[in-house]
């Protein structure tokens, strides 16, 4: 079979996806069982793949689902938890009164605020969170809305306390094949990990700082009354100090602590020094920015769900302090339980184990309930329950939100991730051929050639596009971008970190983002309006991501010091 032939095969499943959920847009519920059905026929019938090694695979699919569940719905709980508590409200006020200057507004809430939420909760919670609270505070539906859409892109990488990289790219990643490469040269899978989120952290911050500075320019261009560039530039040192408040300790965070903590420390870290720099006038522009009379918006800017501060429940008045501390709770376990190995080792020794599954060799998995961060999260939900002396029956709620949230992604998963480990354990063949991911790769890179980095952060954005998820698009995508540079002599390591980071911004465009985001403030059916803005921040995103990787291979020569090359 010719390889071009090959490659078109080993894309079809996620040239299927595009086309399902994009072209016929068919739910995900719908379309994601499909395809798996059809890599499944692909990797039987044109692939040679053994029964009993496609249902190994899905097996382990499954396990692997089990830990993303976990983690979701620990975040997901924790979000209702304060909810139900009150402390979102008390978190929403306390924004409310910083500065008049929508502007600065802007910043703080979708920005600093969004990107603690991204770090914390991930899967959008940040635009359905965000949005809701700039219209409650006097910004237009769309606006919100738009502003909420360009935050999921630099915190995304870390979203959910890591999820896209602990899960996305660690079972996206052949890592029984590499890791014995690893191995070889001195060195560990977890090691190489680490030296991919030290990629994704430095490129992300680099990029991410101008985002505060977008999204103001944007909101003044589009939003504003003289609709203009200047009004946005205004704020320019403050938007920057902003950028940098976040991205610096963020950097440091994902180079020194590892994937959990970049976005939930930066955004905590930015947070701290930004609102106390706006509340004292640090940079502040001296000309307070503020939108038209709202009598004079287009009737499109509008949505029609009502915002009030007080809307949430609440059983008592919870302090500042009250409210934040189970959020704080959460970065300081994750540090414990990551820097101390005693503690960590604790937690990991509540181990479910699966070798080997069916018989097959390398394909297994294990699920480690107390040490993944749908634990700690889950630990810091009870602590909530009293910090916040909160009603049986508001715990109850929450925890009947938050499933209702999980049965819908669980659903879409058990479908998606044993797709990818079909295509990833596709190698073990009676016909000889190399899997899936890697036939792809190799007629990518002798099509497109050493230019392929500035591609790659594309690819992981339609990745993210189709699937609305970074982490299902580093499921998908990081083996075939893995290979790609394998084939091309390239960095790896520096590859998939780009394919992370694109995927990061495809979540600017991604349709279930916007439509959730959308309906929070009643703004649906007017998603393409949204679309049609925040396509220019995505450009931006992947394309200086992809001259960035160009520049570090071609003149810096990063390399794969880890696999010997």
């Amino acid at each position: 079979m010719q390889a071009g032939t090959l490659a078109f095969l080993a894309f079809s499943p996620i040239l299927l996806a595009a086309i399902l959920l994009v072209g016929l847009r068919w739910p995900a519920k719908h379309a994601m069982p499909v395809v798996y059905l059809v890599t499944a026929a692909i990797g039987l019938f044109a692939w040679d793949m053994s029964i009993n090694r496609i249902l190994a695979s899905t097996l382990q699919g499954l396990v692997i689902t089990i830990g993303v569940l976990w983690i979701i719905f620990g975040a997901i709980l924790l979000l209702n938890t304060l909810k139900y508590s009150g402390g979102i409200s008390t978190i929403r006020s306390g924004f409310a009164t910083i500065s008049p200057d929508r502007r600065v507004q802007a910043i703080i809430i979708a920005w600093l605020f969004g990107c603690f939420i991204e770090g914390a909760s991930g899967f959008g919670t940040p635009a359905a969170i965000a949005a809701p609270l700039l219209v409650a505070i006097g910004f237009p539906a769309m606006a919100a809305v738009m502003l909420g859409m360009l935050v999921q892109s630099t915190p995304v990488s870390f979203g959910a306390v890591g999820t896209p990289i602990i899960i996305g790219v660690n079972s996206g990643l052949d890592s029984a094949t590499i890791g014995a490469q690893l191995v070889e040269h001195g060195s560990s899978w977890a090691q190489f990990l680490q030296l991919i989120t030290s990629n994704v952290a430095i490129i992300h911050a680099i990029v991410g700082t101008f985002i505060p500075l977008i999204m103001v320019l944007m909101l003044t261009r589009f939003f504003g009354k003289e609709k203009s560039w200047k009004a946005g530039f205004e704020v320019l040192p403050f938007a920057l100090f902003a950028g940098l408040a976040f991205t610096l300790p963020y950097a440091a965070t994902g180079v020194f602590l590892g994937p959990e903590f970049p976005s939930l420390l930066g955004g905590l870290v930015g947070l701290a020094i930004v609102t106390t720099a706006a509340h004292y006038g640090f940079l502040v522009p001296r000309t307070t920015w503020d939108f038209a009379d709202p009598k004079e918006w287009p009737a499109e800017w509008l949505g029609t769900v009502e915002m009030k501060l007080d809307q949430l429940p609440r059983h008592h008045r919870i302090s500042t302090v009250r409210a934040w501390l189970p959020y704080v709770l959460v970065g300081a376990l994750l540090v414990i339980s990551r820097v101390f190995p005693d503690v960590g080792g604790a937690l990991k020794s509540v181990v479910m184990v699966f070798p080997d599954l069916l018989g097959e060799k390398g394909v297994g998995g294990n699920f480690m309930p107390l040490y993944l961060p749908g634990g700690i999260l889950v630990a810091v939900v009870i602590a909530t329950v009293f910090l916040h002396r909160m009603h049986a029956r508001s715990l109850v709620k929450a925890v009947s939100e938050s499933s209702r949230v999980l049965l819908g992604a669980g659903f879409v998963l058990l479908f998606t991730v044993p797709m990818v480990r079909i295509l990833i354990n596709s190698g073990v063949n009676a016909g000889s051929l190399p899997s899936m991911p890697i036939a792809m790769a190799q007629w990518v890179a002798d099509s497109v050639g050493h230019i392929y980095p500035l591609l790659a952060p594309s690819v992981g954005a339609l990745g993210a596009f189709i699937a609305g998820s970074n982490t299902v698009s580093n499921m998908m995508l990081s083996q075939f971008q893995f290979g790609v540079a394998t084939t091309l002599g390239i960095s790896g390591a520096l590859v998939v970190a780009i394919q992370a980071i694109g995927a990061a911004a495809g979540n600017m465009v991604a349709i279930h983002n916007v439509v959730a985001a959308s309906a929070t403030v009643g703004l649906l059916g007017r998603e393409g309006a949204t679309l049609r803005k925040t396509l220019w921040p995505t450009l931006y995103y992947v394309i200086t991501t992809g001259v960035i990787a160009l520049i570090a291979i071609n003149l810096l020569g990063v390399s794969d010091p880890l696999l010997g090359k």
